[in-house]
């Protein structure tokens, strides 16, 4: 398992502190939907060379334009980027092929889509390279969780990885971990912890089965 690191409310300096604090507990640093509105590319271009030991997730959600916009991200540095699974296929589709020139990886985000086993073979067909289980921050705040999602997603993946992202803290960690996803992604868990070094350190540990 990976752990993945969510930079979203965060400036690019903030972003860039945090991750030299926290970098030897974390696999892979995400430049997150807002960090991306407000910093574009940039942000990728900056963390991969301050970070070069680390892979890089641009998280654009592409709608439309698929080879376009995930080739924009792959050429400067990204490993990964995402795009939504409620999108249209041949969209997902460019963005595959985009990173087959690239020798990227496209993580398919599953946020909203209701009939995941249908969803996750199409994407397998095309040779998505992660599905994730994302339940966004709106539906948090509803009182929503990743879990059970997690457990369709583990079942019916036969050929894609799994990532999952949604409110996971040291509190929740052990129940993802035990569902063995891929990468595991951690937001404001770390970014917004009182010692985001002690919660970093201690999630990290869980997701390497080192504690």
């Amino acid at each position: 398992m990976k752990l993945q690191l969510a930079l979203d409310d965060i400036k690019l300096d903030d972003a860039l502190e945090l991750v030299e604090k926290v970098r030897n507990y974390i696999d892979i640093i995400e430049i997150g939907t807002p960090f991306v509105i407000a910093e574009g590319m940039h942000a990728v271009r900056v963390m991969k060379e301050r970070f070069p030991e680390k892979e890089i997730l641009a998280d654009l959600k592409i709608m439309d334009a698929g080879y376009y916009e995930a080739e924009e991200a792959l050429q400067d540095g990204a490993h990964y980027v995402t795009v939504l699974g409620v999108t249209d296929i041949l969209t997902v589709k460019g963005c595959v092929d985009a990173a087959e020139k690239y020798q990227g990886k496209i993580v398919v985000d599953m946020i909203c889509i209701t009939d995941l086993p249908k969803r996750i073979q199409e994407m397998e067909e095309i040779g998505v390279h992660y599905v994730s289980v994302h339940v966004g921050a709106d539906q948090q705040a509803a009182g929503y969780n990743p879990l059970e999602d997690l457990k369709v997603m583990k079942q019916h993946a036969k050929k894609a990885k799994v990532s999952v992202a949604g409110g996971i803290n040291s509190k929740t960690i052990n129940d993802y971990v035990a569902l063995q996803p891929d990468i595991v992604i951690v937001g404001s868990g770390i970014t917004h912890a009182l010692d985001p070094v002690k919660e970093a350190k201690f999630i990290y540990g869980k997701v390497q089965r080192m504690i």
